[in-house]
């Protein structure tokens, strides 16, 4: 209807609405610009350095934290919308002892909760490595990790997977899921894994000696991450390691697989004092 239409007073309202609003937007972008550092610019801060390649992964915590603080305040509801009590409505994998403990958000679980910084040593930077405006839209940046990953979330491939992926129990060998079987394997992964397999978790978002003395006393430590919460239905392609005593041949599954994690997660080599020269 064209705006000629409308009832006069309408047409002063609106009138009047876009006199009013025209100064209070410029108050509003003076108010954001007052300091003068581009502190609250909201595009200033987008493209900011810390958000790209090389600054995003010498990041720390702390320089992510400036502005995304929320990701550690937030707090799950202690009741939903409807009234049900959050401890009342439990998924399979908060049963796991993994996930013992009140509710806890998805950030807070993976870095500050008792059993992050217990088993993990996750980063902002480990999952998060750029913020890039043009990865919203797939294959638009030509810096783009893979085709069609979107940084600025995570690339669940190479992050999530790395724990939350599918136990594969048909390349594993096991003859069936492992909450079905374990029994006939003492309840533990370690029967098992105490000789295959045995070079694991050294990477340096995780505390691999203290990973295995927790799956020592409790197979649901392993469990908890690598099939107890699988939040995707593939399994992810570890890179084949070496361990003592395996075999040179690789077996037919493992022809395209890594030999070495990827370089950004490998930890700090080992100083050997003994061997160190002596002045």
């Amino acid at each position: 209807m064209p705006f000629r239409f409308f009832p006069s007073r309408l047409r002063q309202l609106f009138r009047a609405a876009l006199l009013l609003g025209l100064p209070f937007a410029l108050w509003q972008l003076w108010q954001a610009n007052r300091e003068g550092d581009g502190s609250h610019d909201l595009w200033r801060a987008t493209y900011d350095p810390i958000h790209f390649a090389p600054a995003i992964l010498q990041a720390r915590d702390e320089d992510c934290l400036v502005c995304h603080r929320e990701v550690l305040l937030d707090r799950v509801r202690e009741k939903s919308p409807a009234g049900l009590p959050a401890q009342a409505r439990r998924a399979a994998y908060q049963e796991v002892s993994t996930y013992a403990g009140e509710q806890e958000t998805f950030h807070r679980r993976h870095l500050v909760t008792p059993l992050a910084r217990e088993l993990m040593d996750l980063r902002c930077n480990t999952c998060h490595v750029g913020h890039e405006p043009r990865d919203e839209a797939p294959g638009t940046s030509a810096t783009a990790i893979r085709q069609g990953s979107l940084r600025k979330q995570v690339d669940v491939e190479s992050t999530c997977l790395k724990c939350h992926g599918r136990l594969n129990p048909e390349q594993m060998g096991l003859p069936g899921p492992w909450p079905e079987v374990k029994a006939a394997f003492g309840d533990s992964c370690l029967s098992c894994h105490a000789s295959i397999r045995s070079v694991r978790h050294r990477v340096n978002y995780l505390k691999a000696e203290a990973i295995e003395a927790a799956a020592a006393k409790d197979s649901e430590i392993c469990h908890g991450c690598h099939g107890g919460r699988a939040w995707y239905r593939l399994s992810y392609p570890y890179p084949r390691h070496p361990w003592p005593g395996s075999e040179s041949s690789l077996p037919a599954w493992a022809k395209d697989r890594a030999t070495e994690s990827e370089a950004r997660f490998l930890p700090p080599p080992t100083v050997d004092r003994e061997s160190r020269q002596k002045p």
